[in-house]
C-alpha cells in the first residue's frame, strides 16, 4: 500500500512510527510521525465510524474500556467526570469572561452541556452524531442536528472540543467547521494528549488506540492546525480549572468511575502541577477566531 508520508500540517517529511493492534477489531494499524512539527496519525484509519462509536463503545466495552458514558449519563452526580466538567467551565470563564453562547462539539452523551446549563449563565448547546445523541435530544438536552449548525453559524462565543480532535481524520477541516460556528474573536478550547510527551516508540504510547484515536498533536502541531483553520493561536498555561481537568484524567486512567471520599483528600492542586510538568496538558494552545 502506498501512503503519503508528508505531514498534512507542515508538509515536512514523515516517517513510519510503528504499528498497533486495535483492541476491538484485532486489526493492525500503521502510524506515521512528522519530523518537523511532531504531528502523528494513523495511516489506515477506520472510516465506517458507526461500527466503532456504537452502544458498545458508550458502555465502555469498545475500543476504549476506560470510558463509560452510559454510567455518566445515568449518574451525572456520581461520575468522576464531574471534575472535568467543572474544570472546563472554570477555564472557559477565565478565557472568555464576557461570553454568553457556548457550543460543545463532539459532546457525546451531552454531559458537559448538561453540567454547564445547570451551573452557569451560558446558553449552551452540543453537537454529536454518535449513538447517544438522539437519546439525549429525546431527554431534553439541546443537542443540535447537522442542519442546525448551518443556521447557528457565527452565533457562538465559545466552542469546546473535549478529547475530540484525536478522533478526527482531517483536523484542519474539523477546526474550520468550529471556526464557522464562532463570532470573530470567539474562543475555541480543546483538550487532547500532548504528543511531545509520548515515548520515542510512538506505538507503545498508551494513548494510541488506533481504532478511535487517529490524530496525535504536539503543541506546535495543534497551533499549526488552528492557524490554518482561521484562528489566532494563544498559549494558556496552568490556569485555574486545569487541576480539575487533570484530576479527572488521573482518575480515568486508574479506572475510577464514581467519586469517592479519598478522592477529596488528595492534594490535587500540587499533584496536578506535577502531572502537568510531566505530561504537558496545559501546554496545548487555544484559538481566537479571526475576522
Amino acid at each position: 500500500m502506498n501512503w503519503d508520508m508528508r505531514c498534512r500540517l507542515c508538509s515536512a517529511d514523515a516517517r513510519p512510527a510503528g504499528q498497533r493492534k486495535g483492541l476491538r477489531t484485532g486489526r493492525t494499524f500503521s502510524l506515521a510521525r512528522c519530523q518537523g512539527c511532531g504531528f502523528a496519525w494513523v495511516l489506515d484509519p477506520i472510516t465506517e465510524v458507526t461500527s466503532i462509536y456504537d452502544e458498545t463503545y458508550y458502555a465502555g466495552r469498545g475500543s476504549d474500556p476506560s470510558v463509560d458514558f452510559a454510567f455518566e449519563y445515568e449518574h451525572p452526580e456520581k461520575t468522576v467526570r464531574q471534575s472535568e466538567w467543572r474544570g472546563v467551565l472554570r477555564v472557559v470563564r477565565r478565557l472568555a469572561p464576557q461570553a454568553r453562547t457556548w457550543l460543545d462539539l463532539g459532546c457525546g452523551t451531552g454531559g458537559l452541556v448538561r453540567f454547564v446549563a445547570s451551573q452557569s449563565r451560558f446558553e449552551v448547546a452540543g453537537f454529536d452524531q454518535g449513538a447517544w445523541a438522539e437519546r439525549a435530544r429525546r431527554d431534553g438536552l439541546p443537542i443540535l442536528h447537522a442542519d442546525d449548525l448551518e443556521t447557528r453559524a457565527g452565533s457562538f462565543d465559545v466552542v469546546t472540543a473535549i478529547e475530540v480532535i484525536e478522533h478526527v481524520v482531517d483536523p484542519v477541516d474539523f477546526l474550520r467547521q468550529a471556526r464557522r460556528m464562532l463570532r470573530p474573536g470567539g474562543l475555541i478550547f480543546l483538550t487532547t494528549a500532548n504528543a511531545s510527551c509520548a515515548p520515542a516508540q510512538l506505538a507503545s504510547w498508551s494513548y494510541v488506540e488506533p481504532e478511535i484515536h487517529v490524530s496525535y498533536f504536539t503543541p506546535r502541531a495543534l497551533g499549526l492546525a488552528l492557524s490554518a483553520a482561521g484562528f489566532k493561536v494563544e498559549p494558556t498555561g496552568l490556569l485555574p480549572g486545569f487541576a480539575d481537568i487533570i484530576r479527572f484524567k488521573v482518575l480515568k486512567h486508574v479506572r475510577a468511575r464514581s467519586r469517592r471520599v479519598w478522592h477529596r483528600v488528595v492534594p490535587w492542586g500540587l499533584f496536578a502541577r506535577l502531572v502537568d510538568r510531566h505530561y504537558g496538558i496545559s501546554a496545548m494552545p487555544i484559538g481566537r477566531a479571526l475576522p
